[in-house]
């Protein structure tokens, strides 16, 4: 078999980086859910606390004494912040699903004219 046509090298290479984009953020958007559970696990257990009670948080290696109120605060504001992360993965993700399509279809296209002998309908060379 002869050798590929430039455009449909540069499609295959679209492909592929398009995969690999896909499979990079799928590793992101794992790490963004895995974090989301453990901030929504910790706020659970924190809201079974009495009010007023000795909490701490964590600070690089070190633990610190925190008023409770705000260690909640702290981990709605993260659980919030990671909620909208994930949104904007999930879309990215789509985003990026669509292109996939879009690049296998025409794809599919170019690889149907050099198998069907030159472009449909068109004069053969």
């Amino acid at each position: 078999m002869n050798e590929l046509p430039p455009q449909i090298q540069n499609q295959l290479g679209q492909i592929q980086q398009v995969q690999q984009q896909a499979q990079a953020l799928m590793q992101q958007k794992a790490q963004v859910e895995m974090l989301f559970r453990e901030t929504e696990r910790a706020l659970e257990e924190l809201q079974k606390t009495e009010e007023g009670a000795e909490v701490y948080k964590a600070a690089g290696e070190l633990l610190i004494k925190a008023k409770r109120e705000e260690v909640l605060k702290d981990l709605e504001d993260k659980k919030d912040n990671l909620d909208i992360r994930l949104k904007s993965l999930a879309r990215q993700e789509e985003r990026l699903q669509a292109r996939f399509n879009q690049l296998q279809e025409q794809l599919k296209q170019q690889l149907g004219k050099i198998q069907g002998g030159g472009p449909k309908g068109g004069v053969a060379e």
